[in-house]
């Protein structure tokens, strides 16, 4: 159902009015996931950067040790970045004042996942054939 037009310029007074108020914008911007995961990327890129300025310094002055400390920085570094931008592309939605997983906001999401999905098979089974 269409806004009528003074529904629809209450709307865009609102939205221009939260557009200015830039403690609300930054409100908004620190807790969107997406803009984490953008930082996380540029860190990723500037580590694997620098891994791989260590690895060549490394080679270049013949300290293989040194080498493989740049190389697995790299690897590491890569690996922080694809982390980072698949959570950036599929963000975790979370509830107002709490968590979108009742462990927290870390660790176990997937595995909570799973086990949410095999709780919700069980409960959804069929009744049949029950000794009882």
């Amino acid at each position: 159902m269409p806004l009528s037009e003074h529904e629809q310029r209450l709307f865009e007074q609102i939205e221009r009015s939260l557009a200015e108020d830039s403690k609300f914008a930054s409100a908004v911007r620190s807790t969107d996931p997406r803009y984490h995961a953008r930082r996380r990327v540029a860190f990723a890129v500037i580590a694997v950067l620098l891994g791989l300025a260590v690895l060549i310094y490394g080679v270049a002055i013949r300290i293989p040790l040194l080498g493989v400390a740049g190389f697995v920085v790299m690897l590491g570094s890569v690996a922080y970045g694809i982390q980072a931008f698949r959570r950036g592309r599929a963000p975790e939605l979370k509830i107002v004042g709490g968590s979108s997983t009742g462990r927290g906001s870390r660790g176990g999401s997937r595995r909570n996942g799973i086990v949410s999905r095999l709780e919700d098979r069980w409960r959804n089974r069929p009744e049949g054939d029950q000794a009882g």
